[in-house]
């Protein structure tokens, strides 16, 4: 776990996103932790079970394990926390003691599944393999969704999977048509071929995030 902040007060979790999504913002929501630290916010960016230096292997993981990792890391730091949940990470902090979650970009288990299905089949287009995505239904092995090993547990649960609205906030990008508390501009990160980052966005979420804990406590 990555720590950041002073060792008193609230501390705001992140929550990165699922698969290949969490290599790419990791570096904003590192950003985005050391901006609330120079607010006297603190911070903390663990490894979920089947994430990051997790030694559990992506496809053992689900959202069960994920979310109670998540949950136990909450737990560990003993004191008010907030969740800052990054797109598909809006699904694993459903089960924590938080005062409040904070919902960048959040989607649901379904939208994830169609993007790793449509990841995998353009993958197949060009090796000229074949791939049915009826088949994941039936799956009783791995299978191979935009370069991970994706567990069939996993793959069944994000089905119905939805982020928890209790005292949640949730914010977007200004370029997104869906509903949200308040909209950034920003550039979606989470889309690059390669990891990046926005310095002014991440400072604009780190304001917003402020401002938003600021408020809880009143």
């Amino acid at each position: 776990m990555l720590r950041f902040g002073p060792d008193t007060g609230p501390v705001v979790v992140v929550a990165l996103p699922l698969f290949e999504e969490a290599n790419r913002t990791r570096a904003f929501a590192v950003t985005i932790l050391r901006a609330l630290a120079d607010r006297s916010i603190a911070g903390a960016l663990p490894d979920l079970p089947g994430q990051g230096e997790s030694l559990l292997p992506t496809h053992e993981t689900d959202l069960a394990k994920l979310r109670a990792g998540f949950a136990a890391a909450v737990v560990s730091l003993n004191r008010p926390a907030f969740t800052l949940a990054i797109r598909s990470g809006a699904l694993l902090d459903s089960d924590a003691a938080v005062t409040a979650r904070y919902h960048l970009s959040p989607m649901t288990g379904a939208d994830l599944r169609r993007e790793l299905i449509r990841a995998r089949q353009a993958s197949a287009r060009e090796s000229g393999e074949a791939f049915d995505p009826a088949s994941l239904d039936t799956a009783t092995d791995p299978v191979e969704l935009a370069g991970n090993l994706v567990g069939p547990t996993l793959l069944a649960q994000l089905s119905d999977a939805t982020p928890s609205a209790e005292r949640t906030r949730t914010v977007r990008l200004a370029t997104e048509a869906k509903p949200a508390d308040a909209k950034l501009p920003g550039t979606p990160l989470w889309r690059r071929a390669e990891p990046d980052n926005d310095l002014a966005f991440a400072q604009a979420v780190a304001d917003d995030i402020a401002e938003w804990i600021a408020t809880c406590a009143a």
